[in-house]
């Protein structure tokens, strides 16, 4: 590995450079003022390059700052150059340069992932070349099993839902039908769209009673372990709440939670 400086002439941005979506991330800044910045201050981080024998190089990491340079009409760059003659191998240094980054698309994220998960079929050792928890990495990869068109809402500046939550809708809707899922979901914490997720067993028809079951507060009340915590609630009743959420979750009774709800309302 060396780092020297390099024609941009002689660079092309490579089919495994994980990040995608450049414009993810790009809603403060984007790349006309990054052009700008590095103008006015020059490039402070170095791009990463795979290079070739002929003497040209592939753009593995620093796609966004490659084209900021091209933009203000730089000859050269400063690159870190390495010797890969793996393309699996690429793919882990643009996924590792890129995957703690906040505004790198999730589901580029989720692509790279699979990439490396084909050459070695073991979550475990997926996340030891990443340093990403096998268990982050599987929920990545079920990205993949949603709609095409979640796929494409799915940004960093306006996704329509958490990684987990679209992760499980994946894991638990046909594809037809996830986008309705979503739908009925929306507008809660991920913690509550988990949470009716897993009690709707799958079928999107019980989505509308657990939605009306969301709006009470019968989720939140079951996250008050004990309600010790919840010092809203007045003391005589915490335990009919208690006895009302334990009907709700043992037979779906909803009318006595309700009753509970609107006394504390009332109080």
């Amino acid at each position: 590995m060396e780092v020297k400086e390099i024609r941009l002439s002689d660079i092309q941005v490579s089919e495994l450079n994980t990040r995608k979506d450049l414009g993810a991330g790009t809603e403060d800044t984007g790349l006309d003022e990054l052009a700008s910045s590095i103008k006015e201050k020059g490039l402070l981080s170095p791009i990463t390059v795979r290079k070739h024998h002929n003497g040209t190089y592939s753009l593995i990491a620093g796609q966004r700052r490659f084209l900021a340079c091209k933009k203000i009409g730089l000859e050269t760059i400063p690159a870190i150059i390495r010797d890969i003659s793996d393309d699996v191998d690429a793919t882990i240094i643009s996924l590792i340069e890129n995957v703690h980054r906040a505004d790198m698309n999730p589901i580029d994220k989720a692509r790279a992932y699979k990439i490396i998960y084909d050459k070695y079929s073991d979550y475990n050792k997926v996340a030891k070349e990443t340093g990403v928890s096998s268990l982050t990495i599987r929920k990545y990869l079920k990205l993949l099993n949603l709609a095409p068109a979640l796929q494409e809402k799915l940004t960093t500046a306006n996704g329509p839902a958490g990684i987990e939550t679209l992760s499980k809708i994946a894991e638990t809707f046909a594809l037809d039908k996830q986008e309705e899922v979503l739908e009925r979901i929306g507008g809660f914490k991920q913690q509550i769209q988990l949470e009716m997720l897993k009690r709707s067993g799958g079928d999107v028809g019980k989505l509308d009673g657990l939605r009306d079951m969301a709006l009470e507060g019968a989720f939140d009340a079951r996250i008050c372990r004990g309600l010790d915590g919840c010092n809203f609630i007045p003391d005589e009743l915490k335990q009919p709440l208690m006895r009302a959420v334990k009907d709700f979750q043992s037979s779906g009774d909803i009318q006595s939670f309700k009753d509970v709800v609107k006394k504390i309302k009332n109080s």
